[in-house]
């Protein structure tokens, strides 16, 4: 009796304004979280690198490690929301996500932080798909619910745009420690607020969790991109290279036979019959599989080559922040003037001339012609690509499977950037050949920018042969589109969550009753 009256005045206090801003407040801080900690590190690695004595390969991973759980593990998140409840699930993500990040900042060895990382993708995981959804539970639909959405779609680009910047003065005036450590007070604030104003909610249905989808899905993209990146080191004949490819790949068939075979898939690969969800996904694989270079390769050249302090490193990313939120902004008020497939292609082209723009730079060219010109082409580039290619993508997704579609935007952008951030390093590292000199590292980051621009100019080809025709419709599905990702390429709030519940509470458990 005493708990069914708690329980109630914990609800009653949410209907109150303080209340439900209350849980604005702790899904956005959630949302926040995750996002920053995608491009937050970029700036910390030379830093770290110092501090640890990681290899260039280790550096890629402190990246890698955790964007491929979070991408791979972020669908199984938002089942587990629906099964267990979106409080229980956020919680136990926020504190995941906490405790990971104290062990990052707390690590003495390369390992222990590329271990951290990863379990921190996996906190990142539970803990995002329970945002949104926690917000459309909470509002009922109307204005307030549209407030709190656009609020919460406002600070995920913040988050992503600002992660350079934050990530700079905490290396600068503190330590690159604090770049992880920073999340356990904010995530213990979070927490609070939490565990005071949100309310419990759960969908009718009783969907079953593909967990071994999500573990096959993310060891096989992992295992083809730590092949990837032995095959510098140790030859494209050696065992090295090619056990972990085969093995990836044999994860990767795994992977879609469960999916045919489980009665509740993590990714229902029936989905992929419809040209527009098939073919956008494809680009935006590829296309993420170039864009990740930008941030991380743009770090190491203003710290390594120009000998810029984290700060102002932090600093100069700005611009290419500026231009990402601009792109994404502009983007569906152009679709409807030139259509989808134009844009996305214009797009793509767009950032393609950005690499290869930085494609040449050396050690001796300013910040102007190295970072500002190219990275404001390819920041705005991929607004404009990314954002259209999410509307194709969710356009003729049946209603109940919108919030689906857009997780395997997010799931399918997220581990091309994965598997792509190996390649490229690779790339960069076979020019270097160890050789630290400003000169050689300007010419390793030059042939990863190339190697990047030329895979985009082949996206951009698949673009005009596998993108649905123009058509017209009545209105854009990505209407009011906004970045909340460091790639600046969500599309609109209430279908942009990187989860598979992105829809209102009614909606959501229809959903899950249809599945």
């Amino acid at each position: 009796m005493a708990s069914e009256t708690a329980g109630r005045g914990r609800a009653a206090a949410v209907r109150t304004p303080a209340g439900r801003w209350g849980v604005v407040l702790a899904a956005c801080a959630g949302q926040f979280l995750v996002v920053l900690d995608v491009s937050v590190i970029n700036v910390a690695l030379p830093s770290l690198r110092a501090d640890l004595g990681l290899s260039a390969t280790g550096l890629q991973w402190v990246v890698n490690a955790y964007t491929l759980t979070f991408a791979g593990f972020m669908l199984l998140g938002g089942r587990a929301a629906d099964l267990f409840g979106r409080k229980r699930v956020f919680v136990t993500g926020l504190v995941l996500f906490a405790l990971t990040s104290l062990a990052g900042g707390l690590a003495q060895e390369p390992w222990q932080l590329v271990a951290a990382r990863a379990l921190q993708g996996v906190g990142a995981a539970a803990l995002a798909p329970a945002t949104l959804t926690i917000l459309t539970t909470t509002f009922p639909e109307g204005p307030a619910r549209t407030r709190a959405i656009g609020t919460w779609t406002a600070v995920g680009a913040g988050g992503g745009a600002m992660g350079g910047l934050v990530g700079g003065v905490l290396t600068e005036f503190l330590s690159w420690r604090w770049v992880l450590l920073v999340n356990v007070p904010v995530g213990a604030l979070v927490l609070v607020v939490a565990a005071v104003w949100v309310v419990e909610h759960r969908g009718k249905g009783r969907p079953r969790l593909d967990v071994l989808g999500a573990v096959l899905v993310t060891s096989g993209i992992g295992a083809l991109a730590y092949g990837i990146v032995n095959a510098e080191t140790h030859g494209w004949g050696s065992p090295q290279f090619l056990v972990p490819l085969l093995g990836g790949a044999v994860l990767l068939g795994l992977f879609l036979l469960v999916e045919r075979r489980t009665a509740q898939p993590l990714i229902p690969l029936g989905l992929f019959r419809l040209r527009s969800v098939a073919s956008a996904n494809t680009v935006l694989f590829v296309n993420g599989s170039a864009m990740v270079c930008m941030w991380y390769f743009f770090s190491l050249h203003m710290q390594n080559v120009l000998h810029y302090p984290p700060l102002q490193a932090g600093l100069g990313f700005l611009p290419m922040s500026v231009s990402i939120v601009l792109g994404s902004k502009a983007a569906p008020w152009i679709m409807v003037r030139v259509g989808e497939r134009t844009l996305a292609v214009a797009g793509t082209l767009t950032a393609a001339a950005g690499y290869l723009w930085a494609g040449t730079l050396t050690a001796g060219d300013g910040f102007a012609v190295t970072v500002l010109g190219p990275g404001v082409l390819m920041a705005l580039g991929a607004g404009l690509a990314s954002t259209t290619l999410a509307a194709v993508a969710t356009a003729d997704a049946a209603p109940q499977d919108a919030g689906l579609v857009s997780g395997m935007i997010n799931t399918s952008r997220t581990l091309g950037g994965a598997l792509g951030l190996a390649v490229l390093s690779t790339v960069a590292a076979s020019r270097i050949q160890g050789n630290e000199q400003v000169a050689s590292l300007a010419s390793g980051y030059a042939l990863a920018f190339l190697t990047g621009g030329l895979v985009l100019l082949g996206c951009a080809v698949l673009g005009v042969a596998a993108l649905p025709r123009p058509r017209r419709r009545a209105a854009s599905p990505a209407a009011g589109a906004t970045p909340n990702a460091p790639a600046g390429d969500r599309i609109s709030p209430a279908a942009s969550s990187p989860v598979s519940g992105g829809t209102g509470p009614e909606d959501h458990e229809e959903q899950t009753d249809a599945r």
